[in-house]
């Protein structure tokens, strides 16, 4: 079977600055992650084996001259010795241990150090995502001259209601192909459009932009909280995270995510200092308004115009939910919005992929004897992700009701 990625910037930007800064503030890291397919789903037989040979591909995908000078270029913020770092980087299929039961159900887990194990998210789920359609040859039913003028068009709708907007898509990807179909579509309509009000800002995938001339689009991902949440406690975990965040890029990347441990503790941690060096905020779970509205109240109460501001919104997005959101949110912020599986999973008959994959414990340097276990809550009910000992042991400690 084919190799599925084939280019080291094909992945999405925030892997790459958070792995910069994890280096710069937590180089002994080890971690351990774990997939989730929130849907329970049944793979084909014989999916754990050629995903091993995806994975074992990794080995031979390194960065190029060419995609170093395009990220110097278009990500002036990450400093230059990270690419010395990248030019050296080589992936092992030793960090991933895969399997698949009897009824077919899938288990990915990671192990290593945190700084090599962090490239490896996004281009694990892309693969997965991928294989199960081309295993199950749905593939086939993937028009890509349709799908670029149904791109198109979801595009032109968005630019002509005023919304700026990037694609979030890579990880769950119907493929490599149809993200560069919609990507194509998108930079083609805002060219033809570049007079009106909303804006096609860029695609979190380096590839991509580099091929199309965008500006790669991203920050962080709540990774970061949580390995911080493993190695100090969730209360504090969004302050010393914002902290590392602004030690790093030194207020460059200022949109944080707040929602890794619910708003009250983040509300909490978000000082008028912080509130006023991060550019903004992203909102990627609960009630879009509700978050919305919280977020607004918490700069008024600390003498800041969310107008100001800028809210990403980006919890499962599709374009018309986010006109009606920006219609919503255009006089109480500078509304964005970063949508993932509607742009490049979004055919007919086809469902796409829920999958995940968390960290899911830490210890601060490899001389210790024993991890720490973490994990992520949502404001979305039932989206906890990690042990269920571990969520209800960080609910309690943060007063969270069930």
């Amino acid at each position: 079977m084919r190799q599925i990625i084939t280019y080291f910037t094909d992945d999405d930007l925030y892997k790459f600055t958070m792995c910069c800064a994890v280096i710069d503030n937590y180089p002994r890291a080890q971690v351990k992650y774990a997939f989730t397919d929130r849907d329970n789903r049944i793979y084909p037989e014989g999916f754990a084996t050629e995903l091993k040979k995806q994975i074992k591909y990794l080995e031979n995908v390194v960065i190029t001259d060419d995609e170093t000078t395009f990220m110097k270029r278009r990500c002036p913020y990450i400093p230059f010795w990270f690419y010395n770092f990248l030019k050296g980087f080589r992936y092992n299929s030793g960090w991933v241990k895969i399997h698949q039961d009897n009824e077919g159900h899938l288990s990915v887990e990671f192990e290593g150090c945190w700084s090599d194990t962090i490239l490896l998210e996004v281009k694990v789920l892309a693969i997965i995502s991928e294989l199960y359609y081309m295993m199950t040859g749905q593939n086939d039913l993937m028009d890509m001259t349709e799908y670029y003028k149904r791109s198109y068009d979801k595009a032109r709708k968005l630019i002509s209601e005023g919304c700026t907007f990037s694609d979030f898509g890579t990880r769950r990807r119907a493929s490599f192909a149809v993200q560069d179909t919609v990507v194509k579509a998108m930079s083609d309509c805002q060219k033809d459009l570049d007079d009106d009000m909303g804006r096609f800002v860029g695609t979190s995938n380096v590839y991509f932009a580099m091929k199309y001339d965008l500006t790669p689009i991203g920050t962080m991902a709540h990774e970061l909280i949580c390995g911080i949440a493993g190695m100090y406690g969730p209360q504090m975990s969004n302050f010393i995270a914002m902290k590392t965040w602004a030690q790093t890029y030194r207020g460059a990347l200022g949109t944080f995510l707040y929602d890794t441990y619910g708003w009250d503790i983040f509300s909490l941690n978000f000082s008028e200092d912080y509130a006023n060096m991060f550019k903004g905020l992203r909102v990627d779970s609960g009630d879009n308004y509700e978050q919305l509205m919280k977020i607004v109240e918490k700069y008024r109460s600390l003498g800041i115009d969310s107008r100001s501001k800028q809210i990403v919104f980006s919890n499962a997005l599709t374009t018309d939910r986010a006109i009606e959101i920006h219609r919503f949110a255009k006089n109480l912020c500078i509304p964005s919005f970063g949508i993932g599986t509607h742009f490049t999973n979004d055919f007919p008959g086809i469902k796409h992929l829920n999958i995940v994959i968390k960290l899911t414990a830490i210890k601060i340097t490899e001389l210790w004897n024993f991890y720490n276990d973490t994990c992520k809550l949502s404001e979305d009910a039932g989206k906890h992700t990690g042990n269920s000992a571990v969520v209800k042991r960080f609910m309690e400690i943060l007063h969270l009701k069930e």
